[in-house]
C-alpha cells in the first residue's frame, strides 16, 4: 500500500462523493510529475554551468555529461506519462 493510499484510507473526513482510487492515482500522478520536472530542470542548470567549465576541468566535462543523461532521462520518463 502507498502511502498515498494510507492517508486516504485513514483521513477522519468524509470525501463526499470523491472516488477515492482516482483521488489517489491523481495525486502520486501529480507529485511523480512535479519531481521529475524539477529534477530536469535542476540537472539543466547543472549541465549548463558545468559545460562553461568543461574546456578546463575534466571532473566538469563528466558532470555535464551526466546532467544531460539524467535531464533527458527525466525528460523522457515525463513525456511518458501521458
Amino acid at each position: 500500500m502507498t502511502a498515498t493510499a494510507q492517508m486516504l484510507d485513514t483521513y477522519p473526513r468524509d470525501l463526499g462523493h470523491v472516488d477515492r482510487a482516482k483521488l489517489q492515482r491523481c495525486i502520486e500522478a501529480c507529485v511523480t510529475r512535479a519531481v521529475l520536472e524539477a529534477c530536469a530542470q535542476v540537472c539543466q542548470s547543472c549541465g549548463d554551468i558545468c559545460t562553461e567549465h568543461s574546456s578546463m576541468h575534466e571532473h566538469c566535462r563528466v558532470c555535464a555529461e551526466s546532467c544531460r543523461t539524467c535531464e533527458q532521462a527525466s525528460r523522457d520518463l515525463i513525456s511518458s506519462l501521458g
